[in-house]
Protein backbone atom coordinates (compact mmCIF):
# COMPACT_ATOMS: atom_id res chain seq x y z
CA UNK A 1 0.00 0.00 0.00
CA UNK A 2 1.34 3.63 -0.83
CA UNK A 3 -0.83 6.00 1.76
CA UNK A 4 -3.32 5.30 4.42
CA UNK A 5 -5.19 7.12 5.92
CA UNK A 6 -7.02 5.06 8.93
CA UNK A 7 -9.75 7.49 10.64
CA UNK A 8 -7.92 11.02 10.13
CA UNK A 9 -8.76 14.29 11.33
CA UNK A 10 -7.14 17.43 11.66
CA UNK A 11 -7.81 20.63 13.65
CA UNK A 12 -6.83 24.02 13.94
CA UNK A 13 -6.61 25.53 17.77
CA UNK A 14 -9.03 28.27 18.55
CA UNK A 15 -10.27 29.59 22.04
CA UNK A 16 -13.93 28.61 22.48
CA UNK A 17 -14.10 25.65 19.75
CA UNK A 18 -12.45 22.76 17.06
CA UNK A 19 -12.40 23.97 13.95
CA UNK A 20 -11.41 20.96 11.77
CA UNK A 21 -9.45 21.24 8.40
CA UNK A 22 -10.63 17.94 8.11
CA UNK A 23 -12.36 15.08 9.86
CA UNK A 24 -12.59 11.31 9.80
CA UNK A 25 -10.63 10.83 7.03
CA UNK A 26 -10.54 6.85 5.63
CA UNK A 27 -8.39 6.44 2.26
CA UNK A 28 -6.34 4.26 0.59
CA UNK A 29 -4.24 5.27 -2.71
CA UNK A 30 -2.08 2.44 -4.34
CA UNK A 31 1.60 3.46 -5.56
CA UNK A 32 0.95 3.20 -9.08
CA UNK A 33 -1.76 2.79 -11.83
CA UNK A 34 -3.73 5.51 -10.37
CA UNK A 35 -4.49 9.27 -11.90
CA UNK A 36 -6.35 11.02 -8.85
CA UNK A 37 -8.21 13.76 -9.03
CA UNK A 38 -9.32 15.64 -5.67
CA UNK A 39 -12.14 18.49 -6.15
CA UNK A 40 -14.28 20.31 -3.60
CA UNK A 41 -14.51 24.09 -2.93
CA UNK A 42 -12.42 26.18 -1.32
CA UNK A 43 -12.01 25.68 2.69
CA UNK A 44 -13.44 21.91 2.04
CA UNK A 45 -9.88 19.95 3.16
CA UNK A 46 -8.15 19.66 -0.01
CA UNK A 47 -4.83 21.14 0.42
CA UNK A 48 -4.91 20.05 4.38
CA UNK A 49 -5.71 16.11 3.07
CA UNK A 50 -2.62 16.64 0.52
CA UNK A 51 -0.13 18.01 3.52
CA UNK A 52 -0.97 14.40 5.30
CA UNK A 53 0.46 12.39 2.41
CA UNK A 54 4.27 13.55 2.74
CA UNK A 55 4.42 14.79 6.33
CA UNK A 56 4.37 18.67 5.53
CA UNK A 57 1.09 18.12 8.47
CA UNK A 58 0.87 15.44 11.16
CA UNK A 59 -2.93 14.57 12.11
CA UNK A 60 -4.33 15.47 14.93
CA UNK A 61 -6.26 12.00 15.48
CA UNK A 62 -6.00 8.94 13.29
CA UNK A 63 -3.11 7.16 11.71
CA UNK A 64 -1.63 8.45 8.11
CA UNK A 65 0.77 5.64 6.57
CA UNK A 66 3.09 6.39 3.81
CA UNK A 67 4.76 3.30 2.71
CA UNK A 68 5.18 1.67 5.97
CA UNK A 69 6.11 4.87 7.37
CA UNK A 70 3.98 6.55 10.29
CA UNK A 71 2.79 9.88 9.86
CA UNK A 72 4.14 10.85 13.35
CA UNK A 73 5.92 13.70 15.50
CA UNK A 74 9.18 11.99 16.27
CA UNK A 75 10.08 9.41 13.46
CA UNK A 76 12.12 10.37 11.04
CA UNK A 77 10.33 11.94 8.05
CA UNK A 78 12.07 12.23 5.33
CA UNK A 79 11.96 8.97 3.72
CA UNK A 80 8.07 9.99 3.66
CA UNK A 81 9.02 13.34 1.16
CA UNK A 82 11.44 11.23 -0.71
CA UNK A 83 8.67 8.30 -1.70
CA UNK A 84 5.99 11.26 -2.07
CA UNK A 85 6.51 14.84 -4.10
CA UNK A 86 4.31 17.50 -3.72
CA UNK A 87 4.43 20.06 -5.92
CA UNK A 88 2.77 23.64 -4.84
CA UNK A 89 0.39 25.76 -7.08
CA UNK A 90 2.82 28.09 -8.57
CA UNK A 91 5.80 25.72 -8.78
CA UNK A 92 7.84 28.68 -10.48
CA UNK A 93 7.97 30.78 -7.41
CA UNK A 94 9.81 28.16 -5.19
CA UNK A 95 12.85 28.62 -7.95
CA UNK A 96 16.16 30.37 -6.67
CA UNK A 97 19.40 28.77 -7.61
CA UNK A 98 21.03 30.88 -10.50
CA UNK A 99 20.82 28.12 -12.96
CA UNK A 100 18.06 25.63 -13.93
CA UNK A 101 20.60 22.56 -13.58
CA UNK A 102 21.62 23.77 -10.51
CA UNK A 103 17.65 24.42 -9.18
CA UNK A 104 17.22 20.64 -9.90
CA UNK A 105 20.39 19.14 -8.46
CA UNK A 106 19.20 20.91 -5.07
CA UNK A 107 16.58 17.84 -3.77
CA UNK A 108 18.73 14.73 -5.08
CA UNK A 109 21.56 16.60 -2.98
CA UNK A 110 19.64 17.28 0.10
CA UNK A 111 18.63 13.56 0.16
CA UNK A 112 22.23 12.30 -0.33
CA UNK A 113 23.19 11.95 -4.01
CA UNK A 114 26.70 12.69 -5.08
CA UNK A 115 27.12 15.77 -7.12
CA UNK A 116 27.92 13.79 -10.08
CA UNK A 117 24.82 11.54 -9.29
CA UNK A 118 22.60 14.39 -9.27
CA UNK A 119 23.75 16.29 -12.09
CA UNK A 120 23.01 12.91 -13.98
CA UNK A 121 19.99 12.93 -12.54
CA UNK A 122 19.11 16.75 -13.86
CA UNK A 123 19.99 15.72 -17.13
CA UNK A 124 17.67 13.14 -17.14
CA UNK A 125 14.50 15.14 -15.61
CA UNK A 126 14.82 18.00 -18.16
CA UNK A 127 13.67 15.54 -21.13
CA UNK A 128 11.09 13.99 -19.19
CA UNK A 129 9.44 17.86 -18.59
CA UNK A 130 9.67 18.73 -22.75
CA UNK A 131 12.71 20.42 -22.11
CA UNK A 132 16.12 19.52 -23.62
CA UNK A 133 19.81 20.15 -22.10
CA UNK A 134 20.64 23.06 -23.54
CA UNK A 135 18.01 24.64 -20.29
CA UNK A 136 20.36 23.14 -18.14
CA UNK A 137 22.69 26.35 -17.88
CA UNK A 138 20.40 28.79 -18.49
CA UNK A 139 18.92 30.92 -15.59
CA UNK A 140 15.37 29.89 -14.51
CA UNK A 141 14.57 33.78 -14.21
CA UNK A 142 14.71 34.39 -17.75
CA UNK A 143 12.08 31.53 -18.86
CA UNK A 144 8.73 31.47 -19.93
CA UNK A 145 6.09 31.03 -16.99
CA UNK A 146 5.40 27.55 -18.50
CA UNK A 147 9.13 26.71 -19.04
CA UNK A 148 10.12 27.31 -15.33
CA UNK A 149 6.92 25.55 -14.29
CA UNK A 150 8.50 22.68 -15.90
CA UNK A 151 11.77 23.00 -14.16
CA UNK A 152 10.09 23.16 -11.25
CA UNK A 153 8.73 19.91 -11.83
CA UNK A 154 12.30 18.44 -13.05
CA UNK A 155 13.38 19.02 -9.49
CA UNK A 156 10.62 17.31 -7.82
CA UNK A 157 10.96 14.16 -10.61
CA UNK A 158 15.04 14.25 -9.76
CA UNK A 159 13.94 12.96 -6.83
CA UNK A 160 12.51 10.00 -8.00
CA UNK A 161 9.04 9.81 -5.95
CA UNK A 162 6.59 6.98 -6.20
CA UNK A 163 4.13 9.42 -5.91
CA UNK A 164 3.32 12.60 -7.61
CA UNK A 165 1.06 15.20 -5.98
CA UNK A 166 0.26 18.68 -7.63
CA UNK A 167 -2.30 20.83 -5.75
CA UNK A 168 -3.61 23.23 -8.70
CA UNK A 169 -0.69 22.10 -11.67
CA UNK A 170 -2.86 24.11 -14.38
CA UNK A 171 -3.83 27.47 -12.32
CA UNK A 172 -2.48 30.40 -14.43
CA UNK A 173 -2.22 28.79 -17.63
CA UNK A 174 -3.73 29.37 -20.77
CA UNK A 175 -5.72 26.76 -22.49
CA UNK A 176 -3.10 25.38 -24.28
CA UNK A 177 -0.93 25.69 -21.58
CA UNK A 178 -3.17 23.51 -18.96
CA UNK A 179 -3.32 21.16 -21.88
CA UNK A 180 0.31 20.31 -22.38
CA UNK A 181 0.77 20.33 -18.74
CA UNK A 182 -1.85 17.73 -17.94
CA UNK A 183 -0.40 15.53 -21.08
CA UNK A 184 2.94 16.21 -19.00
CA UNK A 185 1.51 14.41 -16.16
CA UNK A 186 -0.20 11.98 -18.10
CA UNK A 187 2.79 10.94 -19.87
CA UNK A 188 4.32 10.96 -16.67
CA UNK A 189 1.53 8.60 -14.93
CA UNK A 190 1.45 6.16 -18.21
CA UNK A 191 5.14 5.91 -19.17
CA UNK A 192 6.54 5.55 -15.47
CA UNK A 193 3.59 3.66 -13.75
CA UNK A 194 3.45 6.29 -10.95
CA UNK A 195 0.05 7.15 -8.95
CA UNK A 196 -0.55 10.90 -9.93
CA UNK A 197 -2.65 13.19 -7.08
CA UNK A 198 -3.75 16.40 -8.32
CA UNK A 199 -5.95 19.29 -6.91
CA UNK A 200 -7.92 20.95 -9.14
CA UNK A 201 -11.18 22.64 -9.31
CA UNK A 202 -11.28 22.59 -13.12
CA UNK A 203 -13.92 19.79 -14.05
CA UNK A 204 -12.30 18.98 -17.65
CA UNK A 205 -9.48 17.84 -16.25
CA UNK A 206 -11.18 15.83 -14.16
CA UNK A 207 -13.02 14.58 -16.71
CA UNK A 208 -10.34 13.88 -19.55
CA UNK A 209 -7.78 12.57 -17.28
CA UNK A 210 -8.34 11.11 -13.58
CA UNK A 211 -9.67 7.47 -13.12
CA UNK A 212 -10.67 8.07 -9.91
CA UNK A 213 -12.51 11.02 -8.26
CA UNK A 214 -12.24 12.28 -4.57
CA UNK A 215 -14.46 14.83 -3.28
CA UNK A 216 -14.22 17.24 -0.32
CA UNK A 217 -16.86 18.97 1.45
CA UNK A 218 -16.59 20.68 4.73
CA UNK A 219 -13.44 19.04 5.75
CA UNK A 220 -14.54 15.45 4.92
CA UNK A 221 -14.43 12.80 2.24
CA UNK A 222 -18.00 12.70 0.41
CA UNK A 223 -17.09 10.65 -2.38
CA UNK A 224 -14.48 8.34 -3.87
CA UNK A 225 -15.12 7.10 -6.91
CA UNK A 226 -14.52 7.43 -10.34
CA UNK A 227 -15.88 10.09 -12.63
CA UNK A 228 -18.17 8.11 -14.41
CA UNK A 229 -20.13 7.61 -11.23
CA UNK A 230 -19.56 11.15 -9.95
CA UNK A 231 -21.00 13.32 -12.68
CA UNK A 232 -23.16 10.55 -13.91
CA UNK A 233 -25.33 11.23 -11.38
CA UNK A 234 -27.00 14.66 -11.07
CA UNK A 235 -28.00 14.12 -7.55
CA UNK A 236 -24.27 14.11 -6.40
CA UNK A 237 -23.09 16.79 -8.50
CA UNK A 238 -25.86 19.43 -6.97
CA UNK A 239 -25.34 18.11 -3.81
CA UNK A 240 -21.25 18.67 -3.79
CA UNK A 241 -22.30 21.82 -5.63
CA UNK A 242 -20.10 21.01 -8.32
CA UNK A 243 -19.83 21.79 -12.12
CA UNK A 244 -20.35 19.25 -15.26
CA UNK A 245 -17.21 18.70 -17.48
CA UNK A 246 -17.83 20.97 -20.72
CA UNK A 247 -18.68 17.88 -23.05
CA UNK A 248 -21.29 17.04 -20.61
CA UNK A 249 -22.93 19.94 -20.89
CA UNK A 250 -23.17 20.23 -24.24
CA UNK A 251 -24.40 16.76 -24.83
CA UNK A 252 -27.65 18.19 -22.22
CA UNK A 253 -28.18 21.23 -24.23
CA UNK A 254 -28.43 18.54 -27.48
CA UNK A 255 -31.07 16.27 -25.77
CA UNK A 256 -32.58 18.99 -24.55
CA UNK A 257 -33.03 20.66 -28.11
CA UNK A 258 -33.56 17.83 -30.29
CA UNK A 259 -35.32 15.63 -27.46
CA UNK A 260 -32.84 12.60 -27.85
CA UNK A 261 -31.47 9.98 -25.18
CA UNK A 262 -27.88 10.20 -26.32
CA UNK A 263 -25.52 9.39 -23.27
CA UNK A 264 -24.46 12.34 -21.92
CA UNK A 265 -21.09 11.03 -19.76
CA UNK A 266 -18.78 11.87 -22.37
CA UNK A 267 -15.79 13.59 -21.63
CA UNK A 268 -13.68 14.38 -24.59
CA UNK A 269 -14.55 15.59 -27.98
CA UNK A 270 -14.14 12.23 -29.55
CA UNK A 271 -16.72 10.36 -27.41
CA UNK A 272 -19.22 13.79 -28.68
CA UNK A 273 -18.60 13.07 -32.04
CA UNK A 274 -19.25 9.06 -31.32
CA UNK A 275 -22.48 9.96 -29.84
CA UNK A 276 -23.05 13.24 -32.47
CA UNK A 277 -23.49 10.29 -35.11
CA UNK A 278 -26.48 8.48 -33.52
CA UNK A 279 -28.29 11.70 -34.14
Amino acid sequence: MGIKFDNVSFEYPTVNEKVFAIKDINLSIKPEGELIAIVGHTGSGKSTMIQHMNALLLPSNGDVDVFGHKVVKGEKLTPIRKRVGMVFQFPEYQLFEETVEKDIMFGPLNFGLTKEEAKEKAEEVISIVGLDESFLPRSPFNLSGGQMRRVAIAGILAMEPDILILDEPTVGLDPQGQIEMMELFLSIHEKYNKTVILVTHNMDVVSEYANRVIVMKKARLVFDGSPVDLFGNEKLVRDYDLDLPKYMKIMKVLNDKFDSKLDETVFNLEDLVTELKKL
